[in-house]
């Protein structure tokens, strides 16, 4: 049974150019007082529970698999470099071309879970990125495993809107903000295996048993969404939604694009998941190796401190946003001035190397880099009805994964054009923070309005629908 709360802006209400109607209204705490037990259940807040979380959970195994795949490479970085024979700029290509793919696929991946569903968009994902991964086991020339990293990008582009929207067909949406950081979550598990795990067996293994050998857990995760995972409970199937083709996807697009939630999630992504991403996926080891004159050990121990504090920092910005939706802005914008400032510290300090407390605290601070980009998401959902979430969706995402791949490309070129000067190369990401926060800036004050408008539109509606 639904448990009564009274909605708010986290309720996905419907557009202005769609009426509001009971159907579309999905409850969620205030950031007032506690609903009173005469609060109506809505009925079709999907109702949680023991089934949910198992479901769900093969969902977001697939995101841990597909993470482990996707910063594979930011350990094995210099091993890459040597077994293709390629300088820091074809290096970069590696990622890039990845996260391009990514990108390029955010909407048309929301696009396609929106008509054909999670389980059918998960399944084609996993086949991709698991041949991709062995692909670039396999691979005896840099062409070739440019190719498998493409692949790979395109698979793993599949898997978090398709676990986004899998929470929201599951979970009532007042869960929304920590079953979101929650599936963030796994995706640093999945990093912190790639960090530990795969940088052990690079050393003892080799390249190609080591990736090979992790291509078999997509496998893995493949028999389990075949055998397990549902697209939404009994009862709770979606309302159909005609598809006219080109005129979809021209509506969806046009529709969430238009709101302006959507667009200040698509910012607050781009601006905070950057600075880590880069470091975690590429830059991060080479930084700490070459520039700071760290063993691979100790650096790989930096680097598990960036996820342990993912990992920490998440749950508690989840909790804080269910708690209080208006905490999104400061904390986003927090997160990206508490990076700038220790980024800018690191890199500009005096002398060749920055001192251990400093690299430990630069550590720490893009440990909140992406739980802070899953904020955008939260900008986002209430701006959209559910028939248009994975969409929404799929353009909050490509913002984080653009500003990455710009900067995976910065670095490489302004790293070959100085000579190795991390200095130089590292100061590029001042100027994507920079724009970032002036469209958060801009765009923040509009959305706020217009979702409070939506909750007062949802709470006078909300008085008609029985009990």
């Amino acid at each position: 049974m639904n448990t009564p709360a009274t909605p708010d802006p986290s309720a996905s209400p419907t557009s202005p150019a769609s009426p509001t109607s009971p159907a579309s209204l999905t409850p969620s705490p205030s950031p007032g007082p506690a609903a009173s037990p005469a609060s109506p259940a809505l009925p079709l807040d999907p109702p949680g529970g023991r089934r949910a979380v198992c479901v769900w959970g093969v969902g977001v195994s697939v995101y841990l698999v597909a993470v482990v795949f996707r910063t594979s490479l930011g350990v094995a970085g210099l091993d890459a470099a040597d077994r293709f024979h390629v300088n820091a700029s074809a290096l970069s290509a590696f990622s890039i071309l990845q996260l391009l793919v990514y990108a390029g696929m955010q909407i048309p991946v929301g696009l396609l879970v929106d008509r054909w569903g999670t389980r059918r968009v998960l399944t084609l994902g996993i086949v991709l990125f698991t041949v991709g991964q062995l692909g670039f086991a396999l691979s005896p020339t840099y062409g070739m495993a440019l190719l498998s990293r493409a692949l790979l990008g395109c698979g793993d582009a599949m898997t978090f809107i398709s676990v986004l929207r899998l929470g929201s067909r599951w979970f009532p949406a007042r869960r929304g903000p920590v079953v979101v950081q929650i599936a963030g979550l796994f995706g640093v598990v999945g990093n912190l295996l790639s960090t530990i795990v795969l940088a052990r067996t690079l050393d003892s293994l080799g390249w190609t048993a080591t990736f090979a050998g992790s291509s078999l857990a997509g496998l893995v995760v493949l028999v389990l969404v075949v055998a397990f995972l549902k697209d939404h409970p009994e009862g709770f199937a979606p309302e159909p939604v005609p598809h006219a083709g080109r005129a979809y996807v021209r509506h969806q697009i046009a529709r969430a694009w238009r709101e302006p939630g959507t667009r200040l999630g698509m910012w607050v992504h781009f601006t905070t998941q950057f600075p880590g991403m880069v470091f975690l996926l590429l830059w991060g080891m080479p930084f700490l190796v070459e520039a700071q004159g760290l063993s691979r050990g100790r650096a790989g121990g930096l680097l598990t401190v960036v996820v342990l504090s993912n990992m920490v920092v998440g749950p508690v910005y989840g909790h804080l946003i269910a708690r209080r939706h208006a905490a999104r802005a400061p904390l986003a914008l927090g997160t990206i001035g508490a990076t700038a400032l220790v980024w800018a510290g690191a890199v500009a300090y005096p002398g060749d190397r920055a001192p251990m407390w400093l690299l430990v605290t630069l550590c720490v601070v893009l440990g909140a880099c992406g739980p802070a980009s899953m904020i955008g998401f939260d900008f986002a959902r209430p701006a959209n009805p559910p028939e248009r979430q994975g969409t929404a969706a799929g353009i909050v995402n490509i913002g984080g994964f653009t500003a990455s791949m710009t900067t995976l490309l910065a670095v490489g070129v302004l790293l070959d054009a100085t000579g190795g000067s991390y200095r130089v190369a590292f100061s590029s990401v001042f100027v994507l923070q920079a724009l970032g926060v002036a469209q958060i800036v801009r765009l923040r004050a509009r959305t706020a309005r217009v979702e409070r408008e939506r909750l007062a539109a949802a709470r006078a509606e909300a008085v008609r629908v029985p009990a």
